[in-house]
């Protein structure tokens, strides 16, 4: 048209630049990319909900959660002997592999400010690769791993990993009885109330009952002997008065005042009852 310039229809370049587009977008879709969605990468990673765990590791976790908080005077055999169970139950279909656990070691004891320490191996009994966090794949087969387990009175159990020793676990620990009052407990205060006098009174219940576990806590209120015998951590307490007339009494209380960080097994129960 020598030189002269050709003008478009109005709305015809807006018209082009949409089928582009639309062309464009039908050639991401044949190719499996939606548009604005990242490209997909081989390094990412991968979800927690589908990484498989250790099984021996697991079973060190609820074994924590079940020794848990102690509230009990206990020795570390005792509870060893009790607490750190064997797990052999074949598990459901995609839980993780039964697991073997055994104490290998034990010492000390739950009471006052002692420690009591248990080291025990946990064994996997199924197959096939586990990884932890921070860990690259265990190889197919069995995973030992040992720990440590620390308790304390009135305190959450803790436990770290340690080296597994060489060798078979020793032969199960046997319980030792459990702290109690004595089966005679009220017939022995009994008697000491009978013939003890305010100046006395202390030394003959403590004589009565001298096991460590036991705690002794007397009173000479308005003319009254008063005595309570008890094994706190087990909620067991014997309290008695004996009256000015010379009657023996045993006053009830409420239980709850038994439990920890209440009054406990004191002469306060009846010189002082909670409210």
């Amino acid at each position: 048209m020598n030189g002269a310039s050709v003008r478009e229809k109005p709305g015809s370049g807006r018209r082009r630049r949409a089928a582009v587009a639309v062309t464009v977008t039908l050639a991401l879709l044949g190719c499996g990319v939606r548009p604005g969605a990242e490209p997909a990468r081989d390094d990412a990673p991968v979800s927690d909900a589908v990484r498989p765990t250790d099984p021996a590791a697991a079973a060190a976790e609820r074994l924590n959660q079940a020794l848990g908080h102690r509230d009990r005077i206990r020795d570390a055999a005792s509870i060893a002997a009790t607490e750190v169970v064997t797990e052999v139950a074949t598990p459901p279909p995609g839980a993780d592999p039964a697991v073997r656990q055994e104490a290998l070691a034990w010492s000390g004891r739950v009471y006052a400010d002692e420690l009591a320490t248990i080291d025990v191996r946990f064994v996997s009994l199924g197959e096939g690769p586990t990884t932890r966090p921070g860990e690259s794949s265990h190889p197919a087969g069995r995973i030992t791993r040992c720990y440590r387990y620390e308790l304390r009175l009135y305190r959450y159990t803790t436990y770290r990993e340690i080296d597994c020793p060489p060798g078979a676990a020793p032969p199960p620990p046997t319980a030792a009885p459990v702290p109690a009052l004595p089966d005679d407990g009220r017939e022995r205060l009994t008697t000491v109330l009978r013939t003890a006098t305010p100046a006395t009174l202390a030394g003959a219940v403590r004589a009565a009952f001298p096991q460590e576990w036991i705690t002794v806590d007397t009173i000479t209120h308005e003319g009254a002997l008063v005595a309570a015998v008890g094994v706190p951590q087990e909620r067991q307490c014997l309290l008695l008065v004996r009256t000015p007339a010379g009657k023996i009494e045993e006053p009830g209380y409420d239980r709850i005042w038994l439990e920890p960080g209440e009054t406990g097994c004191r002469t306060a129960l009846y010189v002082a009852p909670p409210r």
